[in-house]
């Protein structure tokens, strides 16, 4: 299983209907491979945490990969970029 971690640090000016949009937007992609996809804005609970993340499961190296090569996932992807300061990313192969 992979999964993939994407943290995001938002431009102070951001719209936030923006963002509340591109989160829905994002959280209704249906992906084949995909096992789960949680996407969200930060909780506060903690000072100098990043604005928002995505974290999605995915049953293999192919799903992942078909994920990121997806049209709609690339243009959310760079209208979010829009947004942001900074984007993180990690991809771990969790043992089965």
């Amino acid at each position: 299983m992979i999964r993939n971690v994407v943290t995001v640090k938002l431009r102070p000016d951001a719209d936030p209907a923006r963002v509340d949009a591109l989160i829905e937007a994002f959280r209704a992609m249906d992906c084949p491979g995909t096992l789960s996809y949680t996407v969200g804005t930060d909780a506060g609970l903690r000072e100098g945490n990043w604005s928002l993340a995505i974290v999605a499961d995915f049953t293999d190296v192919d799903a992942y990969r078909g994920y990121d090569a997806d049209a709609e996932h690339n243009r959310l992807r760079a209208e979010l970029a829009q947004l942001a300061e900074g984007v993180t990313r990690v991809q771990l192969d969790l043992p089965d």
